[in-house]
């Protein structure tokens, strides 16, 4: 069902084609072919041991593949070494599960972590200015900066995380289950600051995701992967009219319709 050719995929900002990813004799990917485009929040979905992470994971040069190409903001990530890939790896924030911050750092200082590494000459009480605007754009209160992450929630370790994946003022944001362990509440909050995000920072999101609510709420677009491949994208309504088995069981499911029901009655 992916569209080809379609207009919006023109200088789209990822571009995956034939990806194989294989671990010894387990093959994760066989063929994957997925277009992101420019300005989407586009979800991510699937079975658990489909892939999801190591889809992202080769995206931003984590995982070399075993074969196939994917092109991010113009630049072959599987051909490049990635060290010589510097130009494009700054152009990308990545949020990982659990928010991954350096436990020893303030939040500020693990904000300014990617400061440091791409801008060494940066004036320290710039960087630090620089930080302190990221974390309050993140939705932290200002004296979370000075904070330690074990004195934050998990909803605020997200939130630092967001603040640091958005360091470098990215194009590509990546989200990797991030309102998992979050209470509803919580969970609504975090999608509605990912969609101002990326209203007011022009951004394209690349989300996986297993919260029905979230995908209903903000993504544009979800991709679907099973039997190793993408096997279907589109806006909800299309992927259900697909009549795939997994599909159906997954957004016509108990936890499916209740989403659904949340979203048209926010929508009413």
């Amino acid at each position: 069902m992916q569209a080809h050719h379609h207009p919006d995929d023109e200088n789209a900002p990822i571009v995956i084609e034939g990806l194989v990813n294989r671990f010894g004799d387990v093959t994760v990917h066989e063929g994957l072919d997925l277009t992101v485009r420019r300005g989407e929040i586009l979800g991510v979905v699937g079975g658990s041991g489909t892939g999801k992470s190591v889809l992202m994971r080769s995206i931003i040069g984590l995982q070399r593949p075993s074969a196939g190409r994917i092109d991010v903001l113009g630049r072959c990530i599987t051909e490049s070494d990635l060290d010589q890939g510097i130009g494009v790896r700054r152009r990308w924030g990545v949020l990982f599960q659990g928010g991954a911050l350096f436990s020893t750092l303030t939040v500020g200082e693990n904000v300014e972590v990617p400061l440091r590494k791409y801008y060494p000459d940066l004036d320290p009480v710039l960087r630090a200015e620089i930080a302190r605007y990221k974390v309050i754009l993140s939705g932290l209160p200002d004296d979370a900066v000075a904070k330690y992450p074990s004195e934050l929630s998990g909803g605020m370790k997200k939130r630092a995380g967001l603040a640091r994946a958005l360091a470098l003022d990215p194009e590509l944001l990546f989200l990797d289950e991030p309102t998992a362990g979050l209470d509803p509440i919580g969970a609504a909050k975090f999608d509605r600051l990912t969609r101002e995000l990326q209203e007011t920072l022009g951004l394209t999101v690349f989300l996986i995701t297993h919260d029905l609510d979230t995908l209903y709420e903000i993504c544009d677009r979800v991709a679907v992967i099973a039997e190793k491949k993408i096997i279907a994208v589109g806006t909800i309504p299309e992927l259900i009219a697909t009549g795939h088995p997994w599909i159906e069981e997954y957004f016509n499911g108990p936890r499916g319709r209740a989403a659904q029901d949340s979203h048209l009655r926010g929508a009413s």
